[in-house]
């Protein structure tokens, strides 16, 4: 797991997990990341990520009003385990897309993830008045799939071979949790 050593404040605290902005010194890890082969096989990443390109994401979450971005950092180590943001927020219909990336392999099946999108859901329905959220996954990706549906999120949709790896085409699946259906699991 990745260290970061400069103590910066959490922005969203869970029991295992806090979230907080991301900043430059994060970029090392998102790179990693971003290039690492398994995960932009579940992700989609399709080009590599270099220090330009990792500079210009980091601009995008600061800069752009329609996206909030974090790093997901393991409470008893202070270790950077993954990413998380919303994107593609719009207000006018209450809607914005999440994203979550447990980055660290050796975090995986740990329940960080799972905190993470609580943490995620609580602050888009309960903080930013959104309504809808959705994601969308990679047809193959089983596990993701399962994850997500555990949380309530739905699947509504299959965009047919929308999604390109290794010389194939894929399904990706798009899926929705709304703001009631969220609520009646007994969050917040």
């Amino acid at each position: 797991m990745s260290h970061n050593t400069e103590l910066i404040t959490p922005f969203l605290i869970g029991e295992k997990i806090y979230l907080r902005p991301l900043q430059r010194d994060d970029l090392p890890a998102i790179r990693r990341w971003a290039n690492d082969p398994e995960i932009r096989r579940l992700t989609g990443e399709a080009t590599p990520m270099n220090e330009a390109a990792a500079e210009a994401f980091l601009a995008r979450t600061h800069e752009e009003e329609n996206r909030v971005w974090f790093m997901v950092i393991v409470k008893a180590t202070g270790s950077a385990i993954g990413e998380t943001g919303l994107l593609r927020m719009f207000p006018a219909w209450r809607t914005t897309d999440l994203s979550i990336i447990i980055g660290e392999r050796d975090a995986w099946g740990h329940g960080y993830g799972a905190e993470t999108a609580h943490l995620m859901l609580d602050y888009a329905f309960g903080y930013l008045n959104v309504h809808r959220v959705s994601i969308g996954v990679v047809g193959f990706n089983e596990r993701a799939l399962r994850f997500y549906e555990r949380l309530g999120f739905r699947r509504e949709g299959i965009q047919r071979d929308g999604y390109f790896y290794n010389h194939r085409y894929h399904d990706f699946i798009m899926m929705s949790i709304l703001e009631d259906e969220f609520r009646a699991r007994g969050n917040s």
